[in-house]
Formats: C-alpha cells, sequence, structure tokens
C-alpha cells in the first residue's frame, strides 16, 4: 500500500511539472460566467447564498464560481457549488471536496461512487461520480461530487489528474472544473439517506444539460 502511494504522488508530481512546463498558449473556447445559469432548472427555483470569504477564495483560486440553493416544489432542497479554473499550468488547480470538508468540521462517514444517468441525454451515457455521506454534530448530509473539463466526467482525483496532462498535450488546455450537490439528510434511516440520495440525482439530472454553456467542451 505504502508503495503504491509513493508511485501515485510521483506521478502527480511529474504530471504537474509536465503540465507547468508546457508552453504552448492556451487555447479556452468562449464560455459564459456562472452567475448567469438559470435560476430556474426544471421544477427547481434557486437562491443566492453568500458570497465565500476572501480566506476560502485564497485557497481555492478559481477564476470562477457560483454558491447557490436550490428548491424543489415538494421543498426538498440542494446546495450547488461549482468551481471553475481557466488555467491549471502555474499551480492553480482544481480543489477536492475532501480537503475542505475536514477544516469545515463535517468528516466524512461513507465514501463510494455510483452511476448518475442523464435521462435528458442518452448519449451521453451513463456519468460515474462520488458519492459520500458527511457529520458534523447531529447534521448528516449527501454529497454528489465530479470533476468536469472538455464534456468529460470523472470521479476520481488521479483519472482528472491524468486527463489534465493528456488535455495539455493533445488540445493545450488544463481548464477544468468541479461540480458538487449537496443534499441534507433528515432523520438517522436508511431511508432517509436513500431519499437524500434520490434527491440530490433529481437535482443532478436536472443539471447536466446545463453545464456545457459555462464548462467548454
Amino acid at each position: 500500500m505504502q508503495t503504491r502511494v509513493i508511485v501515485v504522488v510521483a506521478v502527480l508530481l511529474a504530471s504537474a511539472g509536465l503540465v507547468a512546463r508546457a508552453n504552448r498558449s492556451e487555447l479556452t473556447p468562449p464560455r459564459a460566467p456562472l452567475e448567469s445559469l438559470p435560476m430556474q432548472i426544471g421544477e427547481w427555483r434557486g437562491r443566492a447564498l453568500p458570497p465565500l470569504s476572501r480566506s476560502v477564495l485564497d485557497v481555492l483560486r478559481a477564476d470562477d464560481y457560483l454558491n447557490r440553493l436550490y428548491l424543489a416544489p415538494d421543498q426538498s432542497m440542494v446546495d450547488l457549488y461549482i468551481g471553475f479554473w481557466k488555467s491549471q499550468r502555474q499551480g492553480d488547480a482544481v480543489h477536492s471536496p475532501l480537503n475542505c470538508l475536514p477544516g469545515s468540521g463535517w468528516e466524512p462517514l461513507s465514501r463510494t461512487t455510483m452511476r448518475l444517468t442523464d435521462r435528458d441525454d442518452p448519449a451521453a451515457g451513463d456519468p460515474i461520480v462520488n458519492r459520500y455521506v458527511i457529520q458534523k454534530g447531529l447534521d448528516r448530509q449527501l454529497v454528489l461530487y465530479w470533476y468536469q473539463s472538455h464534456g468529460r466526467i470523472v470521479a476520481s482525483e488521479y483519472w482528472s489528474k491524468f486527463y489534465l496532462v493528456a488535455d495539455a498535450v493533445r488540445m493545450s488546455r488544463t481548464d477544468g472544473a468541479i461540480v458538487r450537490v449537496i443534499a441534507p439528510i433528515a432523520g438517522e434511516t436508511a431511508d432517509a439517506e436513500m431519499r437524500a440520495e434520490q434527491t440530490a440525482r433529481r437535482f443532478a439530472q436536472a443539471l447536466f444539460p446545463h453545464l456545457d454553456a459555462f464548462l467548454p467542451r
């Protein structure tokens, strides 16, 4: 296990070096700012959340971000965060929620992946996303998140780094984003967790068709 970790770290460090040394100008396609993502997404109605603090923004170093609450008519709610980086050549990089949640007092209870069928675009296939259950005190939340770049959805942080290097060489692009959807878990039962998963899945499926305008292929 220790050997595997060392190999992974070495690969990531080498990859970062290759990306940083690539000196071709980047060709990021035009895109709409994240703040123009529709407030109405299917049955969901958005509401702006307070902006992130300067200390958080200084750590993230994202070029654009969105932090918004969405509510459905049945009172289901989700928290949507999207962070976008137009270049990851100079040390600015997509940040995994795993690095941020513990610092906010949230601890993971379970960690897995799940298929998230995009019913509005069957040709897009069945994207696989990360699925976490986290807890702080008596509060629990279900978290779905994924890395997205150039029309590709990836759950694995390591694969996202691999594609980062490949796309830098092949396309002269290192832009990328992370999309995170959080649904509160109301209750302690397995059914409560499943309802939260269904809520997050339902919102993500409604969100997918809108993302291409903001996260260029």
